[in-house]
């Protein structure tokens, strides 16, 4: 589409802007009594139920990069990212509400790409868009994006129950969003070097994905009730397993012990870990974005977990004396550090 039909936002206004990205949302949660229209969405959560609720700020420049992230990828990540926050509670989502902030050089037809990759993920994990608001900003897109869930009472996992002996589990693979990033920074750096090179992206579409376009893993959640198995505690994997780990022992007052040979690395991270010159488990141990849950569970319930598909045993809770610890493949003992993705730190 050529600059000359695209509809500059300022020709609508804050409220027509409105009305253009949200005309044809429809909710279809029982919670929600009244969704986007009025000044505030209504909802009633049933007795015996818990109300979750998350938000994450996204920055242009800070969080993600408009080279190579297509809008609708944009929208969709940054409302799933919050969707694998409730499933770290062992909840689902059911409501979303979402704060833009853009420049003058975004279109009407941008924001509705954005809006369209929200509203897919919306459909695929049923949950309803309830509302939101939108102001202009003097440099670039900021996405603020608020998910509310529910949990059953009972069943609300936090970060502060493991305790010594637990089983220390992770869904799904590691190290895959990390390598996808460094490939698309490489390839945006063979841009600038020359305009007219095609990027070299054949073959990479699963550690693409991983960072383009991450799921929240509610399915494990599913997976786990189905079982019979409630966690002790448990975290998403935003900020690299290391990371996460440290704030399971923390809130947990314990130590941990992590098997390097049990972490799940898919083999096309593995490969492009080595192109890169990165030992693949730091991928996995600091990278961040996967979205996979890391979990504890009571030591009764190993059988039950074996069971379940994409779930890796990758250690166990100890002692807080023990320390946090990773056993290598050639059996040395090694401090685990976090040194993954902050965003109010110098992150080299």
């Amino acid at each position: 589409m050529s600059e000359a039909n695209l509809t500059n936002i300022s020709e609508l206004g804050e409220f027509g802007l409105i009305d253009e990205l949200t005309k044809d949302i429809k909710t279809k949660n029982k919670s929600t009594v009244v969704g986007i229209g009025d000044d505030a969405a209504v909802l009633n959560y049933p007795e015996g139920k818990q109300i979750l609720v998350s938000k994450d700020l996204l920055i242009e420049g800070v969080h993600f990069d408009m080279t190579f992230m297509p809008l609708k990828h944009l929208g969709y990540k940054s409302a799933v990212v919050n969707f694998s926050d409730m499933a770290a509670m062992n909840g689902k989502p059911k409501q979303m509400i979402v704060g833009l902030g853009v420049s003058s050089k975004f279109s009407l037809e941008a924001l509705k790409e954005i809006y369209s990759g929200m509203k897919m993920a919306c459909e695929k994990y049923g949950v309803d868009f309830v509302g939101g608001d939108t102001t202009s900003s003097t440099h670039g897109l900021f996405i603020s994006v608020t998910v509310i869930g529910e949990a059953n009472e009972k069943e609300v996992v936090y970060r502060s129950g493991a305790k010594p002996n637990d089983l220390l589990c992770v869904s799904g693979d590691l190290g895959g969003a990390y390598m996808g990033l460094l490939v698309l920074e490489r390839e945006k750096r063979a841009f600038h070097a020359n305009p007219k090179m095609q990027p070299e992206l054949e073959g990479h579409d699963y550690i693409l994905q991983r960072q383009l376009k991450p799921e929240a893993r509610v399915d494990i959640v599913d997976a786990l009730k189905k079982a019979k198995i409630l966690p002790t505690s448990m975290i998403d994997i935003s900020d690299g397993l290391a990371s996460e780990v440290l704030h399971i022992c923390k809130a947990s007052n314990t130590g941990c012990v992590i098997d390097e040979e049990k972490i799940p690395i898919d083999q096309s991270t593995f490969e492009m870990a080595k192109k890169f010159k990165i030992v693949p488990t730091v991928a996995a141990m600091n990278g961040g974005e996967d979205y996979e849950l890391l979990f504890t569970i009571d030591q009764n319930d190993y059988e039950k977990i074996k069971a379940i598909d994409e779930v890796s045993i990758v250690g166990y809770i100890t002692d807080k004396a023990e320390g946090q610890r990773l056993i290598t493949n050639d059996n040395q003992s090694f401090d685990i550090e976090a040194q993954g993705w902050d965003a109010l730190k110098k992150n080299k």
